[in-house]
Order: C-alpha cells, then structure tokens, then sequence
C-alpha cells in the first residue's frame, strides 16, 4: 500500500534545522544537557510516530492476527485517522474503537513526577475529533466517551489486533493495560505512546516518566518485554502479545 499521505496529512512536510536551532544545540552540548532543538511539525504527533503506526497496522493486517484496533486516548483524531486510512484500504471489514474523555487529562499521582502536564490538559471535544474524519472522506470510528475505568470495563471489542496506548499518566496507561492485554490476540502489537528509556536513549522525550513505570510494574510478571523504538522528538514503546 502506498503511504504518501503520511506526509501529506497535518502537515507532515519535513523541515530544516536553522542556524538557530544549530546555535542552540552547541549551547546544550556544551552544558551537557540531553536535548536537542529542531523544527517541527505535525501537531500532536511526529512524522515517524506515524510511520512506525503505519507499519504495525500493515503488520497485523497482512499477518491476519484477529481482532479490531483500538486507540485510547485519540485526542482529535491525529493518529486515528492515519489508523482508519490504512484500515479503510486495506481491511475495511475490521473496526476501528476510539476512547477519550473529551475532557482532557485526569489528576496525575506521585508516579508521574514532576511533569508539568496537569489535569485538563489537552482537552477537546467530539466534535473536532469527527470533522478530523470529514476533513479527508474517511468513515467514522466507534467512540467511546468517558474516562478510561468507566469505558474499558465493558465496551472494549472482543478480540484485539492493535492497540495504541496514549494515556500521558501512569494511571491511565495502568488501567489501560489492565483491560486491553487479555484481549490483545496472539502477535498483537500494542503502541504505548510516550514511553521513554533513558537507559536506552538518554536523549529521549521524557517528560512523562509514569507511562513507563506502568508498563514496569505491568510486564513484570508477563511474558512479554516493552521495547523502547526511534519516533522523532517523542517517545514509542511497544510489544508483540506472545
């Protein structure tokens, strides 16, 4: 399948450095201070966020692994519109479930650390989350209103081939994975967005420690292993369910 239109959707144009940006990072490099400065673009995600969703989408479709595909936390529609796109094309008997609260983050806990994301950040409403699937002639998905422990208990589909995780707080990607693991299918792949390993990559995006140590405590009696991947200026981890 072609995937030209991960460039050409909100603004995915790459571009440059700028002898600002350059002038800055010599300054960081010199403080040893692990960031870099760049431009961007592409709103809530990065170009290679959506590159690494395009591919493990395309991987359980082409692999027929059972299930609909699942986004909790879709914001606006950012990624799920990539989701559906490919869906559509390839695969459009399968569903495609969305899940926010369209009243922004929840209260963070200890667990988060000293993030500066607070309580009702990023929030939204339903109604842009649809005019993202107008705006390019794609069906709409399943939404799913609510915080995540009133919907998840009981309007998660049956069986799951992906999963994409964007919860930002420990919380929340804790209750995630409570209820969309076991009913994740054999060879699933389930993103969990902003998860960083300094121990890996230092200079990751790190600014919301909580999602990995919800993934820690998790997956430290499971099978499976979060794997920490390249995405641009954010942070990706995902798994396989074995």
């Amino acid at each position: 399948m072609e995937n030209f239109f991960l460039t050409e959707y909100f603004d995915w144009q790459p571009k440059r450095p700028t002898i600002v940006h350059r002038a800055i990072n010599k300054a960081l490099r010199e403080l040893r201070i692990p960031f870099r400065a760049g431009p961007y673009s592409g709103g809530m995600t990065s170009i290679e966020q959506r590159i690494n969703i395009f591919h493990f989408v395309m991987q359980v479709l082409v692999y027929d692994v059972p299930g609909d595909l699942v986004e909790l936390g879709c914001y606006a529609g950012h990624t799920s519109v990539l989701i559906q796109k490919v869906v559509q094309r390839y695969a459009p008997t399968r569903t495609l479930h969305v899940y926010d609260s369209f009243e922004g983050l929840p209260d963070k806990s200890e667990a988060d650390g000293s993030t500066k994301f607070r309580k009702g950040w990023l929030t939204t409403s339903e109604g842009r989350l649809v005019s993202s699937f107008q705006k390019y002639g794609l069906p709409l998905p399943i939404i799913h209103k609510g915080w995540f422990e009133d919907t998840l208990p009981t309007e998660l589909p049956d069986t799951i081939a992906f999963a994409h995780l964007d919860g930002d707080f420990y919380s929340s990607i804790a209750v995630s994975l409570k209820y969309v693991y076991p009913k994740l299918s054999k060879g699933a792949v389930c993103v969990i967005d902003d998860y960083c390993d300094p121990a890996v990559y230092p200079e990751g995006w790190n600014a919301l420690p909580g999602v990995k140590k919800a993934c820690d405590e998790f997956f430290s009696d499971k099978p499976e292993k979060v794997h920490y991947i390249y995405s641009g200026p954010y942070s990706h981890g995902f798994f396989h369910k074995a």
